[in-house]
């Protein structure tokens, strides 16, 4: 019927075709399970990072409360100091007392700035005056600018004070600005 030939290449075809299908197999039901293991690691990070919102949470909640209780301690300190300064010394001393400790215990309310004299910043020069950026800035009135340095013959110069200056402005050499 048929050649040995013909069926040993049936049987490689076959067995190359079902070494394909379970290759395909394989790899479905892997990336399942993977997916699956993906899939946990997410929820497990989710719940990690409620747990830790919620910590975050009662934290703060417990903070803030000790907070307040540290506050009306200090205000119940405060009272009894006061209630006890009324009634231990005369009134002239509680009131220096009393307010002695409004401005050492609660702060002292002192501005450092004048609110009277806080403008904001402008993005103009203002009006009054000729400021840098005036075109007759650094200039004298005959129109000529006289530099605080004295050049000499070489392209260095040293400045000058005011023993050493000069009745008449000196000329520059040329190029040397």
């Amino acid at each position: 019927m048929f050649s040995f030939g013909t069926l040993i290449i049936t049987a490689l075809i076959c067995l190359l075709g079902g070494g394909a299908l379970g290759a395909v197999l394989y790899k479905l039901t892997d990336s399942g399970s993977r997916s699956k293991e993906l899939e946990e690691r997410v929820l497990r990070a989710e719940d990690e990072l409620k747990r830790y919102q919620q910590d975050v949470s009662e934290h703060f909640a417990k903070t803030s409360e000790l907070v307040n209780n540290l506050t009306q301690s200090y205000r119940d300190v405060y009272e009894h100091l006061a209630n006890s300064a009324l009634k231990l010394t005369t009134p002239a001393l509680s009131r220096q007392i009393l307010d002695s400790a409004n401005t050492q215990l609660l702060g002292s309310e002192k501005t450092y700035l004048s609110e009277e004299h806080i403008e904001a910043p402008r993005d103009w020069a203002p009006k009054n005056g000729k400021g840098q950026l005036s075109e007759e800035y650094g200039l004298h009135d005959e129109g000529e600018y006289e530099s605080p340095y004295q050049y000499g013959s070489s392209d260095t110069y040293t400045e000058e004070t005011q023993d050493d200056k000069p009745d008449t402005p000196t000329e520059p050499p040329r190029g040397a600005i």
